[in-house]
């Protein structure tokens, strides 16, 4: 089940900030950077996000994964943040979250940024129509891939 986060809940922030603490050392493995900005956020932070969340909670209402969003201009999101609990992987998790909000209503173009090695968010970006935009290397052979869903409008 997904629904809206709300930061103000105290119980929400810190299952979220807890799911973000691992979820995001994980990437940071992956990527052989620990400098991720999810990392370094303090829950207080955290709860200052101008970004709107929404959550996947299982069939016992633990919160599994999450994913945020902020818009850009009118009709262009960034996704801002996608992640899972590790317990919770290999579940269609991520995938449930990025469908969910590819499917918002007045949006013509989404982007999202991970590093480069981290393969598996890469693959699935690129499996759900995302196409590469740009490498910025943010740190010594560290390179962050940005990458852009656009969709056909209708007449």
């Amino acid at each position: 089940m997904i629904k809206s986060l709300d930061l103000k809940d105290q119980v929400t922030l810190e299952a979220l900030w807890m799911m973000q603490r691992t979820a995001y050392r994980i990437e940071a493995n992956l990527i052989g950077f620990d400098k991720i900005p999810p990392l370094m956020e303090s829950m207080e932070q955290l709860a200052q996000a101008n970004e709107q969340f929404y959550g996947w909670y299982t069939d016992e209402y633990v919160l599994a994964g999450a994913v945020s969003t902020e818009m850009e201009a009118p009709g262009e999101l960034q996704i801002c943040r996608v992640m899972v609990r590790p317990d919770h992987f290999r579940q269609g998790i991520a995938r449930k979250l990025m469908d969910h909000v590819l499917h918002i209503e007045g949006i013509h173009t989404f982007t999202i940024s991970t590093g480069l090695k981290n393969e598996p968010a890469v693959t699935l970006y690129e499996k759900l129509g995302f196409q590469y935009k740009c490498d910025d290397e943010v740190g010594p052979g560290i390179v962050l891939r940005t990458l852009e869903l656009k969709v056909p409008s209708c007449m």
